[in-house]
Order: structure tokens, then sequence, then C-alpha cells
């Protein structure tokens, strides 16, 4: 990928010379199949080459740089990743990356993600490898199709579905016949997952609506987070001990997130560490938001926030105690409610439709993560909490099933944090490609006086942020880096 990204798609008949040449000059060493795989294009499979045939790992370096395919710029970036599998291929001792590493990186993951025809024929290198060696066998319709791949312009769109579709194929019949084939492939995935989660920042949608950024803004250092916007909130004066209440709030949520966005994160399986954030963000936020209308200050307006403070603390410590999968099924929960509620708003008639109605069953169906051919979100309506009697049965029993359902059923998701809510309103997605998309918490607000009861929520919500943290085993450095000046205001105030 770094080196189809520095050279472009077309160069990649290096590639093909550097698997023949290299396979030439080490036949009578192994078997023609095992050379063939371990020039398939990863790193690991040059790793298990060289281990068996102590000769290869010069071999193959010397013909890479030879045909070059080890620019200075590439083999920086390898030598940028530490415990990187086939060190010796760099041939450089580990350095942190620089900026030009990282937008080659950006560029490198983006431009696969975003060309199927760079994709396939990435993924067409082990096709071609065992070809050379004498050891490919398909049907006579796939060996005529790929003959002249990718140079038939005609047939290339084809081709490189056919490619992708045998990659994955191959990959599966590898793991059959050897369960751990792909277990070195798999940590050295979390290594790099783990080194981009450390070396680059989470990018916010809001950061770069103001220009067109290039790939290496996308990337670039600095300090994580921010601060939640202070705009459109209610206004009706606070009482003067309780004025600070809501500036220490947000500043108490931008520290947990610059605490989970300095420390290291694995980003190989985010699930855990995204409902934590999108959990402690979507709290956060409703504290946030009442906080600014001291009208709400009182038990009868604000019992959803204590509500909200525990609701989310008992979610969270019983997690915890689950299996890691919790996550996801948590997840894939709130995803079959948005299909459901989506299904339910398409029941309305349609003279109920206002301006924006079928923008708002569009993103519900977006929520519900479902394949847009095939149905495969499951929605799982289990809900009880009186002996085992959901409160649709007790909308049925009384005859306000259709109440229930056009009006409670998503008020009641949202708060209950279902995971569609969560992640419409508290999450964003990280626009920093080399974290491979995963979610993180929106610093941005919506529009939207007891201060023993307010400070009493921000009291808990402070709780809560370090019990989170605790659980998803955050470094404790990037942690007390993160509070620091809590302790400071602390001090202060005491002295």
């Amino acid at each position: 990928m770094l080196v189809f990204s520095e050279l472009g798609t077309a160069e990649g008949i290096r590639f093909t010379r550097w698997q023949r040449r290299v396979q030439e000059q080490l036949t009578g060493e192994a078997e023609p199949q095992f050379i063939a795989e371990g020039l398939d294009g990863r790193l690991t499979s040059l790793d298990r080459l060289a281990l068996r045939l102590p000769g290869a790992a010069a071999t193959a370096r010397s013909v890479a740089v030879e045909l070059g395919l080890l620019p200075e710029l590439v083999t920086r970036t390898l030598a940028s990743y530490p415990s990187r599998p086939a060190e010796w291929l760099a041939d450089q001792e580990f350095t942190p990356p620089t900026e030009d590493v990282l937008g080659l990186l950006a560029r490198s993951v983006l431009e696969v993600v975003r060309d199927g025809h760079r994709e396939a024929v990435i993924k067409c290198l082990p096709v071609w490898s065992e070809v050379q060696a004498g050891t490919f066998s398909t049907s006579a319709e796939t060996i005529e199709l790929l003959r002249s791949y990718p140079n038939d312009e005609a047939n290339r769109a084809k081709a490189d579905s056919v490619v992708r579709a045998m990659w994955g194929a191959r990959k599966e019949a590898l793991s059959l016949h050897d369960e751990g084939r792909f277990d070195q492939a798999v940590r050295w995935a979390k290594v790099f997952w783990g080194a981009n989660s450390m070396t680059s920042r989470c990018r916010r949608k809001r950061e770069l609506e103001s220009v067109e950024p290039a790939v290496e803004d996308a990337v670039a250092g600095g300090s994580p987070g921010g601060t939640p916007d202070d705009e459109s909130m209610p206004t009706t004066q606070a009482p003067e001990e309780g004025e600070h209440l809501r500036r220490l709030a947000m500043d108490l949520l931008s520290s947990y997130v610059e605490a989970l966005e300095t420390a290291p994160a694995r980003l190989h399986d985010p699930e855990r560490q995204e409902v934590h954030a999108g959990l402690v963000a979507r709290v956060g936020r409703d504290v946030i938001a009442v906080l600014g209308a001291p009208d709400l200050w009182c038990l009868e307006h604000g019992a959803h926030i204590g509500r909200t403070l525990v609701e989310v603390r008992i979610y969270l410590q019983w997690m915890a105690r689950q299996d890691p999968t919790i996550y996801r099924a948590y997840q894939d929960y709130g995803a079959g409610k948005a299909k459901l509620y989506a299904q339910i708003m398409k029941e309305l008639p349609p003279d109920t439709h206002l301006s924006g109605f079928a923008d708002a069953v569009a993103e519900l169906e977006k929520l519900s993560h479902n394949d847009d051919v095939i149905d495969h979100r499951i929605v799982d309506t289990r809900d009880s909490f009186a002996g085992g009697k959901s409160i649709r049965s007790m909308a049925e029993e009384c005859g306000l099933i259709d109440l229930y359902r056009q009006a409670y059923y998503i008020s009641s998701g949202v708060a209950h944090s279902e995971w569609w809510s969560v992640e419409t309103h508290a999450m964003e997605r990280c626009l920093n490609i080399l974290h491979g998309g995963h979610l993180i918490p929106s610093l941005g607000l919506n529009a939207g006086s007891d201060v023993q009861l307010a400070s009493s929520w921000v009291d808990q919500l402070y709780s809560l942020m370090m019990i989170s943290l605790e659980i998803i085993e955050t470094d404790k450095t990037a942690v007390s880096k993160a509070f620091e000046w809590l302790k400071s205001e602390q001090t202060t105030e005491t002295g």
C-alpha cells in the first residue's frame, strides 16, 4: 500500500518482477508453494519465509531495492512502527513518524478505501506470486479474465471484483488449513492501530469544515479534544454560587476526552471504548445543558439527570463484569431499535408527514447499519421490569399501543441511552484515516435553583468519568495529565 501510494497503481508490475526474481533465486530451497505464499505482499509472510530460509531476507531486500520498491519515504514509514514484522526490510532503527510519514500513511490507506481498482491490484499479489510459481489453480474463465489483467480496461471492473472475491476465499481456505495462519498478522495489526492512536490524534468534522484539508491535515499532531460549544444555551441567570458549575462540567468532559485520546487505544476492537466514551459523553452533555438552565435545577424537572447518571454508571459497571462481546451486543441492540423505529414511523398516515419526515426516517435507517440488499439487522424488543411483563404489554392492555409505539418508544430510546441515540447525538466519526474510522465523542452541543443539587450532578459526573477511565484501563499518566488543572484549582481553593 505504501509503495503503490508513492509510485502509483501502474507500478504494480514491479512487484511481479520482484516476486519472479526472488522465486528464481530461492529455487530448490523450499517447495514452490511455500515460497510463493511468502511473497504475497504481507510483511508477516516475508517474516515466515525468512525464518525458514535464512538467505531469503537478504535476497528479498536486495531485489526490492534494485527494483525501486523501497523508496526512502517508504523505508522511513516502515521504521516508524515498533515491533514490526520483517524489520530487516527497512533496515533502520525505530524512529517516531514525521509529518511526511504520517501523510504517506494516510494517503496509502485512504486511496485503497476510495479506489477499488487499487485495492484489487494489491489483493492480486498472492495470485501473481502463485502463477509465477506454477501453483495457481482456478477455473478456465477466471484464468482468461486475469490473463491480461490489469491492462485490459474493458474487463478491468469485472476482474477487480473477481480478484477481491478470490482474496477473501483464499484467506478463509488458508485459515481452515492452518488455524494459526494469520495469528502473527493479527498481532501486527494490533501494533499498527495501537501505534497510530499514539502518533496521530483524532480529528473532528468541525475542525475541517472551514477549508478542504490536505491528507496530512487529517493526521496532524497536537492537542486532542477541545471544549464543547458554548452556543445557543438558555440564558436564565444562575445563582452566583453556582455560576461556575457549567464551565466546570465542560472542562471535566474536555479532560475526559483528552485522557482517552492521549492514551494508547485498542483501535483493532474499539467497541468497549466507544461505548464508554459515548455514554459518558452523552450524560456529560445532559449535565452541561441543564446547568445552563437554572430553572431545571430541581428534583421535578432535573430528575432525568440524576437518573441518567446512575443508569450510565450501572451500565458501565455491569458491562465490565461481562464478556467483552457485551459492548458489541449493546451497539447491535441499539442498531436494531433504530431499524424498528424507522419502520414504525413509516406506518404514520401521509397527511401527518411534516417537513423533514423523510430525512428523519432515512437517518434512522442509516443508524441501523443494515445492508441495502440483505436485511441482516436483528431487532430485539425484549423489555421487562415487572415479572417479565413489558411496557408494551401494559400499553396494549390499556389501549394505548399506538401512543406507545409512535411517541413513547423513540423518547424512551433517547432516555435509556440506546446506542442509536448515543451514536447520533453524542458521537461522531473520527476523520483521521489512520484511526480506522472509530467513533469519538462529539464536542458540539445542540441548542437546546438548587445549587447543591446541581453541584451533586457535577460531582457524580466526575466520579463516573474516573470509574470509566479505570474500567477501560486508560493510561494513568494520560489521566493524571488531563485532570492536572483540577488538582491545581482544588489546591487554590483550600489555600
